[in-house]
């Protein structure tokens, strides 16, 4: 009886421990899974700022992340277009080119130097034309500024061409690294050639493909032709080659030191890092306006203003054309004079967005701004220097400049009737076809 009884003891104790071993595993398993979660949902945040944070510190990442999600956070009103009314100040004038005019008569009132590339962008920075946007604040944050900046080697943008440069150590190397890919090239043609002669005429799927990949090498070696080209035209002339090593300095050094970090502009990863620093910008009046209608957001709603884009260079903002038909190209694009700033509505409820437009349609009367509420959920905000709206004849005189397509104005139902173009003192001409210029 008593060996029973053991057994019975024994049976339960195990058991018991059975079960402490099982919740354990269980409680740990649920802590593992936890903790990977809440680093992934993080990872992917950091990775969505696309360097917006503007700090190597790994808060300023969390607070970003922590903004993004209260951006992004379900609202109890209905988020969309359905009810809301656009005012008159943030629809297209019945001239749809006067929208953009007005934008480039301030460039031409105050001789606006507009930056075409990085490089450019980096010494505006330093001369204090240009100040760091912070990737988070209180009252807003930066989502989607940058998206598209990669990891390419820095170049000057020059008649739409894009001009790698080079320390004068390096320079050699890129010859060298051009003369490799041409006879690379140069074999693999002939290789295929000698391969195609051998094929009989029944051969035809073989000798078609061939003369594919014949044809695909012929095109990168005409490229790689080009670049050379280039490369020998832009270095070649001592006053040019020794004006792109400067350039190249000067960058190297201002990333040496930048925004509290260090970056090696020779490294891919600091270089795209370096780039979102740098479209994280804008001129002092710009900013003012952002910070005011953030404030006033902030405010009312509890929730930061997602800010999708700042300044843009020229040379990004051909880039970003081929994916974004409102970022247009005219010979003043708006966002590569730093004015210019983009506040992203998708996330909005149909309060918020009212509240937002009446906001910057009051900024609008006042004379400070121009404004359009864009189709692809972006109000596109331009800031005048002075807070004084350019005249009627400066505008009317601007209008054969623009010819571009106008960025698309979105007006769903329940829009008020379009607005009618600004009073003009002068008869204008009809638009002329006008050919794109680059000036530096």
């Amino acid at each position: 009886m008593s060996r029973d009884t053991d057994f019975v003891s024994l049976r339960k104790f195990m058991n018991k421990r059975v079960l402490v071993v099982v919740f354990l595993t269980a409680a740990v398993a649920v802590t593992v899974w936890s903790v990977l979660r809440y680093s992934t949902v993080r990872r992917n945040h950091r990775l969505d700022a696309r360097g917006n944070t503007n700090s190597p510190n790994p808060l300023s990442a969390d607070a970003w992340a922590e903004a993004v999600e209260k951006v992004k956070a379900p609202r109890v009103e209905t988020v969309g277009n359905e009810g809301i009314v656009i005012p008159p100040e943030l629809q297209h004038y019945s001239d749809r080119h006067w929208f953009l005019a007005a934008q480039v008569a301030e460039v031409e009132k105050y001789k606006v130097h507009t930056c075409q590339d990085y490089v450019d962008l980096a010494a505006m920075i330093k001369r204090g034309e240009m100040v760091g946007v912070p990737g988070v604040t209180d009252t807003y944050v930066l989502y989607g500024v940058g998206a598209k900046a990669d990891e390419s080697v820095f170049t000057r943008y020059e008649d739409e061409r894009d001009i790698e440069i080079y320390s004068e150590a390096q320079l050699g190397e890129a010859y060298r690294r051009l003369d490799d890919r041409r006879l690379s090239l140069q074999s693999e043609i002939a290789s295929l050639k000698v391969q195609s002669g051998k094929l009989n005429k029944r051969e035809r799927t073989k000798q078609s493909e061939l003369q594919k990949q014949i044809a695909a090498r012929e095109e990168d070696l005409k490229s790689a032709d080009e670049d050379k080209a280039l490369l020998v035209q832009v270095y070649g002339e001592s006053g040019s080659r020794q004006k792109l090593f400067r350039d190249y300095e000067s960058l190297r050094t201002l990333a040496n030191s930048f925004n509290g970090r260090s970056f090696n502009i020779e490294n891919p990863a600091d270089r795209q890092a370096l780039k979102g620093q740098l479209l994280s910008s804008l001129r002092p009046v710009a900013l003012k306006i952002l910070e005011e209608v953030a404030s006033a957001y902030h405010q009312q709603f509890d929730r930061p203003l997602p800010v999708s884009s700042l300044v843009r260079p020229e040379q990004y903002q051909h880039a970003l054309s081929k994916v974004n038909r409102n970022a247009v190209l005219i010979d003043t694009p708006p966002h590569s004079t730093g004015l210019a700033f983009d506040i992203d509505y998708r996330y909005m409820s149909a309060a918020e967005q009212t509240f937002l437009m009446a906001e910057l349609a009051g900024l609008k009367r006042e004379g400070r701004i121009e404004v359009i509420r864009e189709r692809k959920a972006n109000y596109h905000v331009f800031a005048f220097l002075n807070g004084a709206r350019p005249s009627d004849d400066l505008i009317a005189a601007s209008l054969e400049k623009v010819t571009e397509p106008m960025p698309e104005a979105h007006h769903p139902p329940g829009t008020v009737a379009k607005v009618k173009s600004q009073p003009r003192k002068t008869k204008t001409r009809a638009t002329k076809p006008h050919k794109r210029k680059r000036s530096r």
